[in-house]
């Protein structure tokens, strides 16, 4: 029987036709893998060895008629919050394993990217993976657990965080905030404010991902990321 859990969505394959390493793109709350692949014709074309993937979170997003969650934010609680993150980690650190299997590579050739939810699912699973990931890119999301942290971290994989001072629905101070958690648990870490951005990714958030994308995966020209 399948797993009804089992996570997938749409994907771009490595230009050059073998992927060396790959990008996983998470999405945030109400969307699919539809809105962050999205990303990947962005950062592909200086990224010719890379394979895109963009799974549909687990769960109906039961705040919308359309959509996937990783976790419900009907009860905003702190303990409801880290709960349904919890809950859903086994399910994306899993896919994440499958995918490195599927390509052949190990954690030094992958990335995550994340916006929202996307966001601090991925600072919440990488940190625990035994081996660090090459890179996380968190895009308007917050660190969830921050007090867990330094005890349950198994890995210190570099984080970008990139946030709006204008982001109506993740408030700007999470970046602060996030970025305080991750360096207390010793794991390296930068920040963007991008001014007046609301809650989305903008072009210099996007250009800022691809130099960091092209530094971990041996792309020396970072003028090679560009539309």
């Amino acid at each position: 029987m399948q797993d009804p859990f089992a996570l997938d969505g749409p994907r771009l394959p490595a230009r050059s036709g073998k992927a060396r390493s790959l990008v996983i793109l998470l999405h945030g709350l109400g969307s699919d893998g539809n809105d962050l692949i999205g990303l990947a014709p962005y950062w592909a074309p200086g990224l010719p060895d890379t394979a895109f993937v963009s799974p549909n979170a687990p769960f109906p997003c039961d705040m919308a008629p359309y959509g996937y969650q990783w976790f419900s934010l009907q009860d905003r609680s702190p303990n409801r919050i880290l709960a349904g993150v919890q809950a859903a980690a086994p399910i994306l650190d899993a896919f994440i394993t499958q995918e490195l299997e599927r390509h052949g590579l190990d954690e030094s050739r992958l990335a995550l990217a994340g916006f929202s939810q996307g966001c601090m699912m991925s600072l919440f699973v990488a940190p625990r993976r035994e081996k660090p990931v090459a890179q996380v890119l968190g895009y308007s999301g917050r660190l969830i657990g921050a007090d867990l942290l330094k005890a349950e971290a198994r890995s210190k994989p570099p984080v970008l965080l990139v946030h709006g001072t204008a982001d109506e629905m993740v408030p700007f101070d999470s970046l602060a905030a996030s970025e305080a958690g991750l360096k207390a648990a010793g794991i390296p870490v930068e920040t963007l404010a991008r001014p007046g951005l609301a809650h989305s990714i903008d072009e210099r958030g996007l250009q800022e991902g691809g130099k960091r994308l092209a530094r971990v995966f041996g792309h020396d020209s970072l003028n090679e990321i560009k539309p």
